[in-house]
Formats: structure tokens, sequence, C-alpha cells
């Protein structure tokens, strides 16, 4: 009996981010639900409900979910990698970051 394939869900089409709807492992092909439908193969182990780049991600390029910047990369974060704290910084309450007037 074939196993039911690992889902993940896209909020907003204009995101580059999926998250998780069950525990990752890598290898896995997971099937992306919500607001289209696609696929991505993660690169590595990830945790239900993180967030998991959809697609090549270039260091210094915005993190989209919810169809808002939620942060930016760090480094370069291929699809199918985990996004957490350790490849993106926020961009909110940073005063080191406001436009200067």
């Amino acid at each position: 009996m074939e196993s039911a394939k690992l889902a993940a869900f896209l909020i907003h089409a204009s995101d580059n981010v999926v998250t998780l709807l069950g525990q990752g492992k890598e290898g896995d092909d997971c099937d992306v639900h919500g607001a289209r439908r696609s696929s991505v193969v993660l690169k590595e182990d990830i945790q239900y409900g993180h967030k998991v780049a959809l697609r090549d991600i270039a260091q210094g390029e915005s993190i989209v979910k919810y169809a808002q910047t939620i942060g930016r990369a760090t480094q370069p974060i291929p699809a199918g990698r985990w996004v957490h704290v350790h490849n993106i910084e926020s961009l909110r309450g940073r005063g080191d970051l406001e436009e200067q007037r």
C-alpha cells in the first residue's frame, strides 16, 4: 500500500515559501496545495509547521509569506531547504534599516 504524500500549504500565489503539513524527511516529494499547485523535493529533514523554500532564493532576496515580506535571505537558499532564523533576518522593527529622510 502506497503511503500518503507529504503536503505543504502555499498561502498566497506570490509567496516563495510553503509551510509543511507533516514531518518532512530529506528526499520527500512534497505536494504543494493552496494558492497554486506545485511540488518541491525536500533537501533536508524539516519539522512539521516549518517553512520550506519553494524555489531558489538568492542572498538578499525577500522571503515572502502571506503575500508579505517577512524577512531577507542572509545566504542563498535552494528550493527544498528549510527557511528559518539560521538563513533569514527579520526586517520588522529594525531602526537600523529605516529609510533616511
